[in-house]
Parts: C-alpha cells; structure tokens; sequence
C-alpha cells in the first residue's frame, strides 16, 4: 500500500492560534501513518511558515523555534510544499493531501483553500465560498434567512459607524431588549463575544467586538438549551448528520474562556431536550450545509426554547479537534472513532478532484 503525503498545516494568525495547535496535536496523533506520510506545517501568529519535526515540538511550542521555512507554492504543475534550510537552500516537497487544522481567519474563512484551490491540492474541509461565507455570521444569517430557519433576531453595526456611538446605541435599543449578545461577524470560539445586559455594556461590548472585526452583530438572547451538531460529507456524496450534543457552560455564556479553560464547562451528548428538538436538528443541520455548499465537515450549532423551538445559531467549517471539541466526540458517540473519523476526511479530501486513488 503506497503512501500519500499529507502536509498538515496548524497554527496561523487568528485569535484561536492555540485552538489549532491543539486540534492539529489530536489529528496527528489520529492520523493512520500506514497511508500517510506527514508533513507538518506550522504558521505562527505573524504568519510566518515553518516546517515542524514532530508532533511533540507542537506540545511543547518550540516548533516556533524551527529555521526551516515551508511555503505552500500556488503552482498547479508543481502540487509542493518549497522548503528552505537555514543555509538558505532550497527544495520541493510534493504533496497529495493538506488538512488545513486552522481555525478562525486566515484558516476557516476561505483565504488558505484559495491557496489550495491554485495549487490543485485536495484538502480537507468546505471549499473557498462555503468557508467564507460560513465564517461571516452576517452573511450566514441573510443566507439561511432564504431557508426560512429560525433565528435571533439581530442588528448589523459596521465599525466606523461607533464613531457616533450614541446613535449606534439607540438603533440597537430601539430594535432588542436587553440582554442581548455582541459578535464580532468573522470571529471564531467566541473571541470578542459578550453579553450585555445595558447601554454602558452594549458600548463596550461593540468596541471589544470592532477590534476583531469590522462588522458586528447584535442579537436577541435566546434562553435555553445550546446544543451542536455535527456533519459530514457533501460534494455530490451523501450528507450524514450525528446525534445533538448539549453545551453546559461553566460561565454565563460559553465564551472562549468556558471552552478551553473552565473545569466546570462540559458536553453531552444525546442530552434529554423539549419536543422533537432531538430529532429535528440534525435534518436542519444537513440542510444548512447544502445551503452553503459544505464539502468534508460542519459543526453546526443551535438553541432550543424550553418549548422545543428550534433557533439556528451558526455553523463552523473547520470545528475543534481538540481533546474537549464536540465535532470528534459527536462521532464517538455513533460508533466513529477518532481514528476513523479522520481517515474518512481525508479519504474524502482526496476525492475533491474525481481523484479516486485508494489509501
């Protein structure tokens, strides 16, 4: 059995760096090295690209200390990784496959499967548009609006326009009742997220906001169960949804904090939820997907009212794989182990192009 080379590319300039190096560590770790040979790629936070020698340089961060750089080239005819030594010679590397493990911007918003779709190397994950457009929670909710799906209401605030906070405040106010949530539109694992409960909380949560981004949400606070799903497939293959895992957040709201550092936040999966909550969100979720023309993987996240009002809230491209993430354990809990869930993804990225080579 021959193998492929897969380059796995970690790290990256967004807020949720660290997110990626640990989702990146899960995925090696998992991944079936009878098919795959690895090449690691780490992109530091001012986006510089280094090749990475082992999974355990990830853990302890000296990968950032390597002096051997690796650039994808955008060269269809070459399909390589070009590395340069510190004595400044230079090589290629071919490539087969590239999981992209990046969450946030530069990774989940359509910017590195552009490089990707130049280069014509199959990856793992939505495509340029599905990504972009999965990313920009803005422009998900105009989407998903045509699919006549539930959601928060919501106010779009473009930052120039808290030049003239007050104004900001009062069209906000006269639209939502407090408490309402702030969101930067392209922010991943809740950074510049917060809840305000009054004007002075509303005033500093969209400043916090416009310094992730330049468009921002103001949504309706939604009471009730927070739950998540997770997807897999697309690009003429069927879609296959999981179960529902609920989020019990050890915070007031599950914010970057509660996911990653807070021993009181935890999942559940197939939790007891209202109605035919249980039974309508993974039809939801596929549907969604198809409407943003996912390819590979989804997690696709929702509200529950305490009368099974089903509320769509957004959906993700490139989902944690990190050791506490819900999209690997939603799969678990159908039987799919880790290790399998991702030789389906990357035997699925490997099709992307009618490549039907089998690993």
């Amino acid at each position: 059995m021959s193998h492929l080379t897969a380059a796995i590319i970690f790290g990256g300039q967004s807020s949720e760096h660290e997110v990626s190096c640990m989702s990146a560590v899960n995925v090696i770790t998992q991944i079936d090295k009878e098919c795959y040979t690895l090449l690691l790629i780490g992109i530091t936070k001012e986006g510089h690209w280094l090749k990475v020698d082992s999974v355990e340089d990830i853990t302890s961060g000296r990968w950032t200390e390597s002096r051997t750089e690796a650039v994808l080239s955008p060269d269809a005819t070459k399909k390589c990784v070009i590395l340069t030594d510190p004595q400044g010679q230079m090589s290629c590397r071919q490539v087969d496959v590239a999981f992209p493990v990046l969450h946030g911007q530069y990774g989940e918003d359509g910017t590195i499967q552009g490089l990707l779709e130049l280069a014509k190397i199959p990856y793992v994950g939505c495509g340029v548009l599905s990504s972009a457009v999965s990313m920009d929670k803005l422009y998900t909710k105009i989407l998903v609006d045509r699919l006549g799906v539930l959601q928060a209401d919501y106010v779009p605030v473009m930052a120039q326009e808290l030049q003239e906070l007050e104004k900001v405040l009062d069209r906000v106010e006269a639209r939502l009742a407090y408490p309402v949530f702030v969101k930067p539109s392209n922010a991943g694992s809740s950074r510049g997220v917060s809840r305000a409960d009054d004007r002075e909380a509303l005033a500093k949560g969209l400043l916090a906001a416009a310094r992730e981004d330049r468009k921002i949400l103001v949504e309706e606070m939604i009471s009730g169960h927070e739950v998540e799903c997770a997807v897999y497939g697309g690009g003429g293959e069927p879609i296959e949804a999981s179960g529902v895992g609920e989020i019990l957040a050890g915070a007031q709201f599950y914010d970057y904090d509660a996911k990653y550092h807070s021993a009181e936040s935890r999942t559940v999966t197939d939790p007891k939820l209202p109605g035919e909550a249980a039974q309508k969100i993974p039809q939801l979720a596929e549907e969604i997907f198809k409407a943003v023309d996912g390819y590979g993987l989804a997690r696709v996240d929702f509200f529950v009212k305490e009368d099974g009002t089903v509320v769509f809230n957004e959906i993700n491209t490139m989902p944690g794989f990190t050791a506490i993430s819900m999209y690997p354990m939603l799969w678990e809990a159908r039987g799919v182990s880790k290790k399998e869930l991702i030789r389906k993804l990357m035997e699925h990225a490997v099709r992307r192009y009618g490549h039907r080579r089998k690993v």
